[in-house]
């Protein structure tokens, strides 16, 4: 019986880290370690990317404070399948990036940190082409810590 139940939590154990494992593979770390806006977008495959009036950045045109900024994004570009926020002024610019199913409606609605007044850039990816929209928050406190 202790054999039987040493094996299912065995079992148990292996199952519940297995899909944080694949999480892990799926990182990018170059894009997500880069120091500039420039290596973060080529790090995400969207140099270049093409101005859209199809992706709708909600933000406060002045954030109080830079530790919570709210925005709210979506993108009426057909076949969205990823939508990823990029801060210029930040440490690290990639601050988010959300992939979609096909059929999923590309929607999100997050907090971000921000360093200081910036421009942010939404870049949607869809049919292996990148579209961006810009908004420039400013910012009154620093939420970034430096």
């Amino acid at each position: 019986m202790d054999s039987l139940r040493r094996a299912l939590v065995g079992v148990f154990a292996v199952a519940a880290v297995r899909p944080w494992t694949a999480l892990a593979a799926a990182w990018n770390k170059d894009a997500f370690g880069a120091k500039t806006s420039a290596d973060a977008l080529k790090g995400i495959g969207a140099v270049g990317a093409a101005p859209s009036g199809d992706i709708h950045v909600e933000a406060p045109e002045i954030a109080e404070n830079g530790a919570v900024v709210p925005i709210e994004i979506s993108s009426a570009v057909p076949g969205t399948s990823s939508i990823a926020v990029v801060i210029d002024k930040n440490p690290f610019p990639l601050v988010a990036k959300f992939d979609f199913l096909e059929g999923a409606l590309p929607f999100v609605k997050v907090n971000v940190k921000m360093n200081e007044t910036s421009e942010v850039r939404v870049i949607a990816q869809a049919g292996g082409k990148s579209y961006v929209a810009t908004k420039e928050i400013k910012v009154t406190i620093g939420g970034c810590g430096g």
